[in-house]
């Protein structure tokens, strides 16, 4: 019997996408509101997780009840959107992708109505056989459910995924599937802590997808 062809699920934010100085920028907005610190580029990268709410608590000193996340990612995703136009893709991401010898899909914790127009000024739609974000109106939360969600839609075995994201979140929805995942080194999280995490980890796109072509072949 043979197994399905290895499928690869791209993570957009801080992965395909270049975004991380723009989300700290954002987040820094979320903590002003407050009166709290301002984080920079590394501090973020080295406390960020999700689910999100227990990133903002941690920072600002005081719980986040879910009334009161929802509020603070109103106010994140407002300053997101306008810098977005500022934003470009990590510089190997075409070749990254052009370098994946099967089917490819997106998935991402971003809102679903802005991230397919997005995808597609991008003129990477074609790249994908199916594009998802959060159908939800407030985000933050972990990714598994998601992943799962668009495995099921795309008719895809968990077991035949390798995920690429740049968060030990992608990790973990990834095995939550039965999947393999390659974290990238120039996102939203400290190298150490992918690293750290035991999983294959890459400095740039390309790399990660060799690494994912690797990984792929060692379970079929």
């Amino acid at each position: 019997m043979t197994s399905a062809p290895p499928h690869l699920v791209w993570d957009w934010n801080g992965t395909l996408l270049n975004d991380l100085s723009l989300v700290v920028s954002a987040t820094n907005v979320v903590f002003a509101s407050l009166g709290g610190p301002i984080v920079t580029l590394d501090e973020h990268r080295v406390r960020f997780r999700r689910p999100i709410a227990e990133y903002y608590a941690e920072v600002l000193g005081q719980a986040v009840d879910d009334d009161e996340f929802g509020r603070l990612d109103k106010i994140f995703h407002d300053a997101y959107r306008t810098g977005l136009t500022t934003c470009e893709l990590a510089a190997d991401a075409r070749a990254a992708m052009a370098a994946w010898p099967g089917p490819q899909s997106l998935l991402s914790m971003w809102f679903h109505e802005e991230l397919v127009p997005t995808v597609h000024t991008y003129g990477l739609t074609s790249h994908f056989t199916r594009v998802d974000g959060l159908r939800s109106t407030v985000g933050g939360g972990r990714k598994a459910e998601s992943l799962q969600l668009h495995l099921t839609e795309l008719g895809v075995d968990g077991a035949s995924v390798v995920l690429i994201g740049d968060s030990i979140d992608d990790a973990d929805a990834a095995l939550a599937v039965g999947g393999r995942a390659v974290l990238y080194t120039g996102g939203f999280t400290d190298p150490a802590r992918l690293r750290a995490s035991g999983h294959p980890v890459a400095d740039t796109l390309t790399d990660a997808v060799a690494l994912a072509r690797k990984v792929s072949s060692e379970d079929r």
